[in-house]
Protein backbone atom coordinates (compact mmCIF):
# COMPACT_ATOMS: atom_id res chain seq x y z
CA UNK A 1 0.00 0.00 0.00
CA UNK A 2 1.22 3.50 -0.81
CA UNK A 3 0.69 6.76 1.09
CA UNK A 4 -1.00 8.34 -1.94
CA UNK A 5 -3.70 5.62 -1.78
CA UNK A 6 -4.73 6.35 1.82
CA UNK A 7 -8.21 7.76 2.51
CA UNK A 8 -9.66 9.26 5.71
CA UNK A 9 -11.57 6.63 7.70
CA UNK A 10 -9.57 3.78 6.21
CA UNK A 11 -8.47 0.93 8.49
CA UNK A 12 -6.29 -2.14 8.00
CA UNK A 13 -3.47 0.04 6.66
CA UNK A 14 -0.16 -1.75 6.09
CA UNK A 15 2.62 0.58 5.03
CA UNK A 16 6.38 1.07 5.06
CA UNK A 17 7.76 4.62 5.09
CA UNK A 18 10.66 6.80 6.20
CA UNK A 19 10.39 9.36 9.01
CA UNK A 20 11.37 12.78 7.62
CA UNK A 21 10.16 15.11 10.38
CA UNK A 22 9.35 14.91 14.09
CA UNK A 23 7.58 17.41 16.37
CA UNK A 24 8.03 17.82 20.11
CA UNK A 25 5.71 15.81 22.33
CA UNK A 26 2.72 17.53 23.93
CA UNK A 27 1.19 16.44 27.24
CA UNK A 28 -2.45 16.71 28.20
CA UNK A 29 -4.91 15.25 30.69
CA UNK A 30 -7.81 13.12 29.57
CA UNK A 31 -10.12 11.42 32.04
CA UNK A 32 -7.54 11.94 34.78
CA UNK A 33 -4.68 10.38 32.81
CA UNK A 34 -1.63 12.22 31.50
CA UNK A 35 -1.15 11.40 27.83
CA UNK A 36 1.54 12.44 25.37
CA UNK A 37 1.28 12.85 21.63
CA UNK A 38 3.75 13.90 18.93
CA UNK A 39 3.44 14.17 15.18
CA UNK A 40 5.91 12.84 12.68
CA UNK A 41 5.83 13.14 8.93
CA UNK A 42 6.54 9.97 6.99
CA UNK A 43 7.05 9.50 3.25
CA UNK A 44 7.33 6.84 0.63
CA UNK A 45 7.86 7.17 -3.11
CA UNK A 46 4.22 8.25 -3.61
CA UNK A 47 3.85 11.03 -1.03
CA UNK A 48 3.85 11.93 2.65
CA UNK A 49 1.42 11.88 5.58
CA UNK A 50 1.36 12.98 9.21
CA UNK A 51 1.82 10.11 11.70
CA UNK A 52 0.43 10.50 15.23
CA UNK A 53 2.64 8.89 17.85
CA UNK A 54 1.35 8.24 21.36
CA UNK A 55 3.16 7.82 24.69
CA UNK A 56 6.07 5.31 24.51
CA UNK A 57 6.09 5.25 20.70
CA UNK A 58 7.35 8.86 20.74
CA UNK A 59 10.80 7.84 22.03
CA UNK A 60 11.03 4.87 19.68
CA UNK A 61 10.77 6.87 16.46
CA UNK A 62 13.54 9.15 15.16
CA UNK A 63 14.04 11.11 11.92
CA UNK A 64 15.63 8.79 9.35
CA UNK A 65 14.06 5.60 10.75
CA UNK A 66 12.14 3.30 8.46
CA UNK A 67 8.85 2.28 10.00
CA UNK A 68 6.36 -0.45 9.19
CA UNK A 69 2.78 -0.01 10.29
CA UNK A 70 0.49 -3.01 10.29
CA UNK A 71 -3.26 -2.60 10.77
CA UNK A 72 -3.04 1.20 11.03
CA UNK A 73 -5.90 3.67 10.76
CA UNK A 74 -6.25 6.90 8.77
CA UNK A 75 -8.21 9.75 10.35
CA UNK A 76 -8.70 13.37 9.41
CA UNK A 77 -7.94 16.31 11.68
CA UNK A 78 -8.48 19.91 10.60
CA UNK A 79 -8.78 18.79 6.99
CA UNK A 80 -5.50 16.86 7.01
CA UNK A 81 -5.13 13.06 6.81
CA UNK A 82 -3.27 11.45 9.69
CA UNK A 83 -2.07 7.90 10.17
CA UNK A 84 -1.96 6.15 13.55
CA UNK A 85 -1.51 2.60 14.84
CA UNK A 86 -4.85 2.91 16.61
CA UNK A 87 -5.92 0.38 19.20
CA UNK A 88 -4.98 -2.77 17.34
CA UNK A 89 -2.11 -1.70 15.10
CA UNK A 90 1.56 -2.58 15.22
CA UNK A 91 4.54 -0.28 14.78
CA UNK A 92 7.96 -1.60 13.81
CA UNK A 93 10.94 0.75 13.78
CA UNK A 94 14.13 -0.08 11.88
CA UNK A 95 17.03 1.63 13.60
CA UNK A 96 19.83 0.65 11.28
CA UNK A 97 21.31 -2.41 9.67
CA UNK A 98 18.72 -5.10 10.20
CA UNK A 99 17.74 -4.19 13.77
CA UNK A 100 14.03 -3.86 14.34
CA UNK A 101 12.03 -3.00 17.44
CA UNK A 102 8.45 -4.21 17.48
CA UNK A 103 5.63 -3.17 19.76
CA UNK A 104 2.11 -4.46 19.38
CA UNK A 105 -0.93 -2.75 20.75
CA UNK A 106 -3.45 -5.14 22.20
CA UNK A 107 -6.84 -3.72 23.21
CA UNK A 108 -5.32 -0.24 23.38
CA UNK A 109 -2.59 -1.21 25.83
CA UNK A 110 1.15 -1.47 25.36
CA UNK A 111 2.86 -4.75 24.65
CA UNK A 112 1.74 -7.13 27.41
CA UNK A 113 5.20 -8.73 27.70
CA UNK A 114 6.77 -5.32 28.34
CA UNK A 115 4.08 -4.50 30.90
CA UNK A 116 4.79 -7.77 32.70
CA UNK A 117 8.53 -7.02 32.74
CA UNK A 118 7.84 -3.54 34.13
CA UNK A 119 5.51 -4.96 36.82
CA UNK A 120 8.07 -7.62 37.77
CA UNK A 121 10.76 -4.95 38.05
CA UNK A 122 8.53 -2.79 40.29
CA UNK A 123 7.71 -5.79 42.50
CA UNK A 124 11.41 -6.66 42.70
CA UNK A 125 12.30 -3.07 43.67
CA UNK A 126 9.52 -3.05 46.29
CA UNK A 127 10.89 -6.28 47.79
CA UNK A 128 14.39 -4.78 47.95
CA UNK A 129 12.99 -1.67 49.63
CA UNK A 130 11.13 -3.83 52.17
CA UNK A 131 14.30 -5.84 52.88
CA UNK A 132 16.37 -2.68 53.41
CA UNK A 133 13.65 -1.21 55.63
CA UNK A 134 13.50 -4.40 57.71
CA UNK A 135 17.30 -4.45 58.04
CA UNK A 136 17.32 -0.82 59.20
CA UNK A 137 14.53 -1.48 61.70
CA UNK A 138 16.38 -4.52 63.08
CA UNK A 139 19.58 -2.48 63.30
CA UNK A 140 17.76 0.32 65.15
CA UNK A 141 16.14 -2.21 67.52
CA UNK A 142 19.58 -3.69 68.26
CA UNK A 143 21.01 -0.21 68.91
CA UNK A 144 18.07 0.69 71.17
CA UNK A 145 18.50 -2.53 73.17
CA UNK A 146 22.21 -1.79 73.64
CA UNK A 147 21.46 1.78 74.77
CA UNK A 148 18.68 0.71 77.16
CA UNK A 149 20.34 0.39 80.57
CA UNK A 150 17.13 0.35 82.55
CA UNK A 151 18.09 3.45 84.52
CA UNK A 152 15.17 5.51 85.66
CA UNK A 153 12.70 2.69 85.14
CA UNK A 154 10.74 1.34 88.03
CA UNK A 155 9.44 -2.16 88.41
CA UNK A 156 5.70 -2.10 88.65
Amino acid sequence: MKISELKAGQGSVNIEATVIEMSDAREFNKYGRVLRVANAVIKDDSGSIKLSLWNDDIERVKVGNTINITNGYVSEFQGEKQLTTGKFGKLEVSEGKGSTITEEKISGSENKGENMKKKEKVVEEEKKTEEVTEEKEESLDDENEEEDTGEGEEDW
